[in-house]
């Protein structure tokens, strides 16, 4: 099983596919993993491998395509921590209730592999030409195009567009850029032009959202002066984005993409609705549970039949530990 895995690893790495692999490092009897059970998540929530049954799976999935969608580092995640330290992080590690009533506690790796980001650099300016150069030391997948079209490119979440044409078709590039779900959009250009183009954005239909993630003129302030200093201090910006992320980028980007689907293009993936489990603090899948009971007209949501049966013998215990 951990040769297969680790082939599967290799061929999504290859084919630049983000997964996560989830590796249990240490548990505490009793448990159904042991040390050196592995699993691969995708970004479907295709889970191969094991690493635990109903009181670790779900946990180890949502928090592997918490992974994939944030581009978090790797942590280690505790299932089955004290009372005092459950769902909370501390020190690169995040804790979590264990649901089984038998007890236990387990440690697993979550280790996410991540395609490179991908800069799309449009035009063929100098500050082009020196950012070409220095974002592959910073692990940038660099693409370089001479031309406004960007549909020759895959825009995803994980994409950075710097647009860079003394003013030949700026506006074109930045209009597909901010209608697309990228992580940024930058311009190279003075002030005055930067709104300018804001200007024929706003009257070409962009919502003033969407006009709100255009980074421009693009890069820190750092008293840059030559094309390579104004490289640097883009790309400093983009680690910046990278590293921290943005609140409002994000949600921008998910005004982006939403209107993209109304107009028949790309849509995005959204994570599956979920509850909390009144007997033991679970998170549960509503979408796939199997395991449900309905009460004065309100539905609740079970990892287990366990806990199904718990709840029913005397739900007024679990609603009251609920209200607190």
């Amino acid at each position: 099983m951990s040769e297969n895995l680790l082939e599967l690893a290799y061929r999504l790495a290859q084919a630049g596919e983000p997964f996560v692999m989830a590796t249990v490092v240490w548990c505490e009897r009793p448990t159904s993993a042991k040390p050196g059970a592995r699993a691969i998540i995708r970004a479907d929530g295709t889970m191969t491998g094991w690493i635990g049954g109903s009181c670790a799976q779900p946990v180890v999935l949502r928090e592997a395509l918490r992974i994939l969608r944030e581009g978090d580092d790797p942590y280690l995640l505790r299932l089955g921590a004290p009372e005092a330290e459950m769902t909370v992080v501390r020190n690169d590690v995040r804790f979590f209730p264990m649901s089984c009533t038998s007890g236990g506690v387990l440690d697993i790796y979550m280790e996410p592999h991540l395609p490179s980001p991908q800069l799309v650099l449009v035009g063929d300016s100098p500050v082009i030409v020196a950012l070409g150069r220095l974002a592959e030391v910073l692990e940038f997948a660099v693409i370089q195009l001479d031309s406004a079209d960007l549909s020759q490119v895959q825009l995803n979440e994980r994409t950075y567009v710097l647009v860079a044409t003394h003013g030949q078709y700026d506006e074109d590039a930045l209009g597909q850029a901010l209608r697309s779900p990228v992580a940024y959009v930058g311009m190279v250009g003075s002030r005055r032009r930067a709104e300018a183009c804001r200007g024929y954005l706003r009257a070409s239909g962009l919502a003033e959202q969407q006009i709100e993630r255009l980074r421009a003129p693009a890069g820190l302030d750092v008293g840059a002066v030559t094309p390579e200093e104004i490289a640097a201090s883009i790309l400093a910006e983009l680690v910046q984005v990278r590293r921290r992320g943005l609140m409002a980028d994000e949600e921008h980007a998910q005004i982006a993409v939403g209107e993209q689907s109304e107009q028949g293009g790309t849509t995005s993936t959204t994570l599956p609705e979920t509850a909390i489990d009144p007997v033991c603090g679970m998170m549960v899948e509503i979408a796939t549970s199997r395991h449900r009971s309905k009460l004065n007209g309100r539905e609740f949501y079970f990892c287990c039949p366990a806990c199904k049966r718990l709840f029913e013998r005397n739900p007024q215990e679990y609603l009251v530990q609920d209200e607190r």
